[in-house]
Order: C-alpha cells, then structure tokens, then sequence
C-alpha cells in the first residue's frame, strides 16, 4: 500500500478529516502529485472504507456460529454491529453523511461492488455444500441482503432512528427461511 493512502487511513482512524491539500502538505507534495497517485478523494477514501470493510468480512465469517441461513443473518447483522460499533466510521457518517452514503452504497465506490462480491460468494459456497437454499440467484441475493445491512447502517441518516443490527439479522433471517 502506498504511503499516501496509509496516512489517509491513519488519519481517518483518528476520526481525522482526510483533506486532500492537509494530506498532500503532510506528504510534501504538490496536491497535483496526489491526485496523479491517488485519484480523487472520493476514490481515497473508497479505498480506505474498503480496507476496514474486508478486515472486518475476513474476520466474520469464521466467527459466525451457524452455516447456511443462520450463518448469513450472523454474517450480515455482526458486518452491521461493526459498521455502527466503529468511532471512526461512525464520526465520517456524521461529518459527511452525502458522501458517505454515496462512497457505501453506490456505483461512485469500490465498497459496495466488493461487497456484494465477498457477500455472492459465501452465498455460492453455503448453497454449493447443500446449506443455502437461495430464493433469488445468488448475485441479486448478495446484492439484496448488502441493501438491507445498509439500512440498518445509515438509519439514523435516513430516517433518524438508531442503526439496530439485530433487525438486519430478523430481516436476513425472514429473507432466507
């Protein structure tokens, strides 16, 4: 990884602001240089979203205690638990809660593409050993069920009631069995 995006994501682990001229003036460089290296913010702070994202999907699903549907609704609701138990995370949904919404759950990042990726593939591999029976195929059915965990994400953001993970879990567990 690149020093320019290890400051951005040590930065925004402080619950920092990740400005492009403060970043590029840290690094010595011209904000023209950043750009060149990085991209646009927006495309940083994708990269930085996805990097805690994938810890923490890497980190779930060996710790789910069931497989199959049960195993999913633990997957979906502990992913949820994380995003809205996380300072940083939640301080950036705070501060910038357009861009936000727009780097997490839209084609603008790499987050919601790769997860519904990590997400269509577990679903592949429960339904390949006889666990799952999914109702929809398998992509629209990772795509689905990264939509309901958004929403019990950024609650507070659309509707202003409090992130509740357990509702992701009755949700995916309803969508499932």
């Amino acid at each position: 990884m690149s020093h320019e995006f290890e400051l951005a994501r040590e930065w925004f682990l402080a619950g920092r602001r990740v400005d492009m001229g403060e970043l590029a003036q840290a690094l010595s460089i011209s904000r023209a240089t950043l750009h060149r290296r990085v991209g646009s913010r927006d495309r940083l702070l994708g990269e930085v979203l996805w990097s805690l994202s994938s810890a923490s999907i890497a980190r779930l699903w060996p710790s789910s205690v069931g497989r199959g549907a049960a195993g999913i609704a633990d997957f979906v609701s502990g992913y949820v638990r994380l995003a809205n138990d996380s300072p940083p995370f939640r301080d950036f949904l705070r501060r910038e809660p357009e861009r936000a919404l727009r780097l997490l759950t839209t084609r603008a990042s790499v987050c919601q593409k790769r997860t519904t990726e990590k997400l269509s593939a577990l679903l592949a591999g429960e339904a390949a050993a006889g666990r799952l029976d999914p109702p929809l195929p398998v992509p629209d059915l990772a795509y689905l069920l990264v939509r309901i965990g958004e929403s019990f994400v950024y609650t507070d953001v659309i509707t202003g009631d409090a992130p509740d993970a357990s509702k992701a879990h009755a949700a995916v567990t309803a969508l499932l069995t």
